[in-house]
């Protein structure tokens, strides 16, 4: 994993933010009461909202800085606690929760199928896993973050692999979010037209990532202002859908041991 993308709540940011809160929400009824553990948790601002339902969860992330300050930002949940490891393997033994959870992070890593079996292996009997990804059919422009987007086909194939029981949906949004990924596709476009032979497809993820940075700031902040209905975007405005999932903007996988 080269780097990793962190959760940025300025405004022109809160679609994204609350597409990826979506599936916290969710899974809210699936962890209550549970042992719950929390992949690729960043400073667990979705963690511990889950914490709120638990009874107990396990944060975990590859920094160790990042996992510091989580520890210091939610100290007053105590049945919340944060561990660093780079992932797979979970740094948690067999069969010692009740729900993983594994939120936008699935894309980042490249023992992708490894991890999905240590998954299960951390699992309880009966235990679940949730996790959401990209659904890469919808993606107009590389992010260098991401070692691998699925397609669902993809996501079928390594799930069956994998797990005897498992569900797939996606994650698609109303009007007014359609609305807003539609006006990022065109301003991307036509970004991409400065590179007609694809270059940004195949040079190192390295080299991309300050202006990939850069321009994805520029290009939030301008449809924030062109449009001020994306600040009142909610996670009411996604809803999980099996129907047209390659239009859908994520791939939502429930997994059941």
């Amino acid at each position: 994993m080269f780097d990793r993308e962190r959760p940025s709540f300025e405004e022109s940011n809160n679609v994204t933010v609350k597409r990826c809160f979506f599936a916290y929400e969710f899974a809210r009824e699936f962890v209550k009461n549970k042992q719950t553990a929390d992949i690729g948790c960043a400073d667990g601002y979705g963690t511990q909202y889950l914490a709120a339902y638990t009874k107990s969860t396990i944060g975990v992330d590859y920094s160790e800085v990042t996992i510091a300050e989580a520890r210091i930002k939610h100290a007053d949940k105590k049945n919340l606690s944060f561990i660093s490891g780079s992932v797979p393997p979970i740094p948690l033994a067999d069969e010692s929760v009740d729900v993983v959870t594994a939120f936008q992070f699935i894309e980042h890593i490249q023992e992708r199928t490894a991890f999905m079996r240590d998954v299960k292996r951390v699992l309880k009997p009966g235990g679940i896993f949730i996790c959401t990804t990209p659904n890469n059919k919808m993606s107009i422009a590389r992010n260098p973050f991401h070692v691998h987007e699925f397609t669902f086909e993809e996501m079928e194939k390594e799930a069956r692999a994998i797990f005897d029981k498992f569900e797939l949906q996606g994650v698609q949004g109303n009007e007014k979010v359609n609305k807003y990924y539609a006006d990022n596709a065109a301003w991307a476009k036509k970004i991409l037209k400065w590179d007609p032979l694809g270059i940004h497809k195949i040079i190192p993820a390295s080299l991309l990532v300050g202006p990939y940075n850069f321009l994805t700031t520029i290009m939030r902040k301008t449809l924030k202002d062109q449009n001020q209905d994306t600040l009142e975007i909610s996670t009411s405005d996604f809803f999980l859908t099996k129907d047209n999932l390659d239009t859908t903007w994520d791939i939502f996988l429930i997994a059941y041991k």
